[in-house]
């Protein structure tokens, strides 16, 4: 059973972040932004400017009282030990952005938004430093662990790119669609009435592997290799679109939340992680395992594909409601998953030891 935290909005909350000391900040619709202590009660509430919808939060890595928050197209600065009027504001986007991220050193917040933009802020010289595009709405962008440089990034435009600071082009670009075109899975013909538009991307601690959730219902993992990445599972993780994924500090452990309603918990280990690959060879062995189903009648092994009908979740949350985003927090130590939904409360759900 979840247990509500309630008190903290009059409106559906949209994001979820923990800081590094376990202090909970929550956005909703019409500007509200709260507060929880781990005990889940809400210590300090704020509306920020126009009532636009708080679509974003993330804490800093290296001073966890401070606190970005997406709002329409600006992005406020807080102090959590006082909220009160933002420290300062940056309107560097054009359109309503949907996601923030921090790199490990503080160095650099990059915002996506609904132009297809993405924003990099140096944030010692408090100025655009890379401007990145997607040719649809960017829904998530995800900097690497242990790489302040590196990120990567989904969109509706069905693209997932790898980015280095140092470029204004992507190192590395997959369409999801075209990639499960050419594999010829069964589900492609679905793809046209369903198709992968990506909603939501977590990077692994590692920082090596990610995961990607989409409209059509799968997660896909990645692994990073050098400039490129490739696909290393796929499976059909919800009946509705993947609305949130996100990797727990466990090597391999990944929520992801669904718009059926479903928190499904998954440990991916076995199957990504467990040699680094070479790029050259994994290219060779995808392009003849390719040549070899098209002379099985066009139809691939589960090896081809990377289809994984067998992975199954370690845990399923049953919470009925479609699920805005997700995050997890250790409270009295033990493990929760923080869940922010279409109502105004905050749902926490106690997660099993890994």
């Amino acid at each position: 059973m979840a247990v509500k935290w309630n008190g903290g909005h009059s409106s559906s909350v949209l994001c979820l972040n923990v800081s590094a000391e376990g202090l909970v900040a929550s956005g909703a619709e019409r500007g509200e932004l709260a507060l929880w202590d781990g005990g889940g009660s809400p210590v300090a509430q704020l509306r920020l400017p126009q009532a636009e919808d708080v679509t974003s939060v993330v804490f800093s890595a290296r001073r966890p009282s401070t606190l970005y928050a997406s709002h329409g197209e600006t992005i406020s600065v807080l102090d959590v030990r006082s909220l009160q009027e933002p420290l300062e504001r940056f309107h560097v986007n054009e359109e309503e952005i949907n996601c923030l991220s921090v790199n490990d050193t503080d160095g650099f917040l990059a915002a996506a938004d609904d132009s297809g933009a993405i924003k990099v802020v140096d944030l010692e010289s408090k100025r655009v430093s890379r401007s990145l595009r997607h040719s649809n709405i960017c829904s998530s962008v995800a900097f690497r662990p242990q790489r302040p440089q590196s990120l990567v990034s989904c969109g509706l435009d069905m693209q997932v790119m790898l980015w280095n600071l140092q470029k204004a082009r992507p190192l590395w670009t997959t369409n999801l669609q075209e990639c499960d075109t050419e594999e010829e899975s069964p589900q492609s013909a679905g793809q046209f009435f369903n198709p992968p538009l990506a909603h939501s991307l977590s990077v692994a601690s590692c920082g090596n592997v990610f995961g990607c959730g989409a409209q059509d219902g799968k997660v896909r993992i990645f692994r990073v290799t050098g400039v490129r990445f490739e696909r290393e599972l796929e499976f059909q993780a919800h009946s509705l679109g993947v609305s949130q994924v996100l990797f727990m500090p466990e090597a391999y452990w990944l929520l992801s939340g669904g718009n059926d309603g479903k928190i499904l918990l998954w440990d991916v280990s076995s199957n990504v992680g467990k040699q680094q690959k070479s790029p050259a060879k994994s290219l060779h062995r995808r392009k003849a395992q390719a040549a070899a189903s098209s002379r099985k009648d066009g139809k691939l092994t589960k090896v081809a594909s990377n289809e994984h009908p067998g992975v199954v979740p370690k845990l399923t949350i049953e919470h009925g409601e479609k699920v805005n985003w997700l995050s997890c927090a250790d409270i009295k130590g033990s493990r929760r998953v923080l869940v922010a939904d279409q109502t105004s409360s905050v749902s926490a759900y106690l997660l099993p030891e890994p």
